[in-house]
């Protein structure tokens, strides 16, 4: 853990510089072609830095981050676009962590009493989440009574959780140094009511935020000129699920290094379909027929649900991902408990 730890430090060392680099070149270098070209070395960097880190929260973290949104955004500040882009240039003390975490800008006052309220209520869901996590642990233990298709659900709340724990924590740490605060992970995804408040609303926000700027709305744009504006959106919505695919496939290459399979590829491109024929049967209605929410909210997740089971969940666990995220989550609830820093080595997961 002692190495992994170091590796993770040299990995955002070398992240924080190239950050600093691309801030230093905008004011030399105007956007366009000039900037992409000196820019492009730095996103071929972010795509292999994550290959010094092994560990499925650390490593698969900071190549979410790194490979996929702070890319994305540097890609969009070449052409002076995106959150990056400002006028004037944004300072390099909120340049950094915009870049390299999800944060959007909002600033807020030591008084402003709905920012304490959200500071409140964020550290109360982030206890409520750890002690949920430490459940799910020792539910695991009784795998064996347990029927077998329980057990990819119970993984994806292991997921969530452990993902809302880490951006919680990052997010109070920004919060404190920087005054910005982080793109909450989600928004409540069990209270959705189609595919389309699914994917657009509720689910992996940070994800959905560079997606439009970087993909669904220049494909948008594009095909407006070429197709009905009234059906641009689709081959947008296809091409934006595509480019999630894509790098879907990369992050669980980065977490198990075993040579993609395509599914996680098929599960992206099944939504975006289904996705597709949601808003094309929602047009041509024009609001004439209207599903209640208790009815399309739940076939929604059902859907997500068995779609996951079937495709997205089988490449991620082809690696024992579960049992490297189980040891480093008890690890981590350890070091929580004790302070101390364990070697996720020393524990045995109740998966085992």
């Amino acid at each position: 853990m002692e190495g992994e730890v170091h590796n993770f430090i040299v990995v955002w060392t070398i992240v924080l510089a190239s950050v600093c680099y691309s801030h230093t070149i905008a004011k030399f270098i105007p956007n366009g072609k000039s900037r992409f070209v000196a820019i492009i070395p730095i996103v071929c960097l972010f795509f292999k830095l994550p290959l010094y880190l092994t560990s499925i929260n650390l490593g698969g973290t900071t190549s979410f981050f790194i490979a996929w949104l702070a890319n994305f955004k540097l890609l969009l500040f070449a052409f002076g676009k995106g959150p990056l882009s400002s006028t004037p240039p944004l300072p390099l003390s909120t340049f950094i962590p915009l870049a390299c975490l999800p944060i959007k800008l909002q600033k807020y006052s030591t008084f402003d009493v709905e920012a304490k309220k959200r500071a409140t209520n964020s550290i109360l869901g982030l206890v409520i989440k750890i002690a949920l996590l430490a459940i799910l642990i020792r539910v695991y233990t009784y795998k064996d009574y347990l029927h077998p298709k329980i057990i990819p659900f119970f993984y994806c709340l292991h997921i969530y959780f452990m993902l809302e724990i880490i951006l919680n924590i990052v997010s109070a740490t920004v919060r404190g140094v920087t005054r910005v605060e982080l793109e909450p992970p989600s928004d409540e995804p069990y209270k959705t009511s189609s595919l389309q408040d699914f994917w657009s609303n509720r689910w992996n926000l940070m994800v959905t935020n560079i997606l439009r700027p970087t993909v669904y709305n220049p494909v948008r744009s594009v095909m407006a000129d070429r197709i009905s504006r009234k059906w641009a959106p689709l081959p947008a919505v296809l091409a934006t699920f595509f480019v999630s695919g894509l790098m879907h496939e990369l992050i669980f290459y980065y977490m198990g290094r075993l040579k993609p399979s395509g599914e996680a590829m098929m599960f992206f491109l099944i939504h975006g379909v289904a996705l597709s024929l949601e808003i094309v049967i929602k047009k041509n209605l024009n609001g004439k027929f209207f599903v209640p929410r208790i009815i399309s909210g739940p076939l929604a997740l059902g859907f997500i649900i068995f779609t996951s089971f079937w495709l997205f969940f089988p490449p991620f666990l082809r690696g024992n991902t579960e049992l490297k995220a189980c040891t480093e989550s008890i690890a981590f609830l350890e070091f929580i408990r004790s302070g101390k820093l364990i070697s996720p080595t020393n524990f045995t997961c109740p998966l085992l």
